[in-house]
């Protein structure tokens, strides 16, 4: 208490000076409306500003909860689309020729299950991602994986109660069959380990019109993936000399080393189509 005193006492003057500019200052911006008018318009930008940046702060925080939001709502548009629908396969044929349509109600062909990437990898010849949806949550070994621009990914390989690993594209053993989107000619994207995002499609015959900048696409011949998906863009093409085909550097459409979110796609037909493929194999 003593030296607040003494500090006073040694700065009495100053002290005096600095409350009797507040008192000026306080009565000319309550008595004159120029300058209340002008101090008004002060604040406010200062204020502004405040809670401008208050908000990027407040916001930066809680963009792992917006982004969770966000996937939760894109994985129920894409429950909606269109093309996510089928009508059953219901027609049967009677003796006198004629045809009976048992039915044209609409059922659920695909549905898109979020998941969240908590392991990616792109830089060795087997790349693996970790997904943090499991069993527990519809997951299942060989359903197709987009990411949140609905492009080809992978595929579910391994799959626990709370996990899932996914054989990316950029993986040495991955076979997905893609298609040219103009021409219509379907052949085998591979990686061979030299660049991430960069995939090569063979299988195309060299009668075929490929051009640089073409949209490669899924071809929908695997119950992984529904035709159309994008895959990339040809980037080069290339004459094999030993064979008839054409050798496709493909510009792969989704980023792999900037996946956070993903989809997985549950295919209605997937395990009837391949039971009865497995059938088919043992009778054979």
């Amino acid at each position: 208490m003593r030296n607040i005193f003494f500090f006073i006492r040694r700065h009495f003057n100053f002290l005096l000076f600095l409350f009797l500019q507040v008192m000026s200052f306080y009565f000319i911006v309550t008595y004159s409306q120029y300058h209340h008018a002008v101090f008004g318009r002060f604040s406010n930008y200062i204020t502004g500003n405040i809670n401008t940046r208050y908000t990027d702060v407040q916001q930066y925080f809680y963009l792992r909860k917006t982004n969770d939001s966000l996937v939760k709502a894109n994985e129920a548009l894409y429950n909606k689309l269109k093309q996510d629908y089928a009508i059953p396969d219901t027609v049967t044929r009677e003796i006198i020729d004629t045809m009976r349509l048992d039915s044209l109600v609409q059922y659920k062909k695909i549905t898109y299950l979020s998941a969240r990437v908590v392991s990616n990898a792109v830089t060795s010849q087997s790349n693996f991602i970790v997904l943090s949806r499991g069993r527990d949550l519809g997951v299942k070994e060989g359903m197709g994986v987009v990411d949140v621009n609905n492009d080809v990914v992978g595929i579910v390989t391994d799959v626990d109660d709370k996990y899932a690993v996914v054989m990316s594209m950029l993986h040495k053993d991955s076979h997905i069959s893609g298609k040219l989107e103009k021409s219509g000619e379907t052949g085998t994207l591979n990686w061979n380990g030299e660049q991430p995002n960069v995939v090569t499609l063979t299988g195309i015959p060299k009668s075929a019109k490929v051009v640089k900048g073409d949209k490669v696409i899924s071809s929908g011949f695997s119950t992984a993936f529904p035709k159309g998906l994008s895959i990339g863009k040809v980037q080069a093409i290339f004459k094999e000399t030993r064979s008839n085909y054409f050798s496709i550097r493909i510009q792969t459409a989704a980023d792999f080393h900037s996946l956070q979110y993903v989809y997985v796609i549950d295919n209605a037909d997937r395990e009837g189509a391949n039971n009865m493929l497995e059938k088919t194999k043992q009778k054979h």
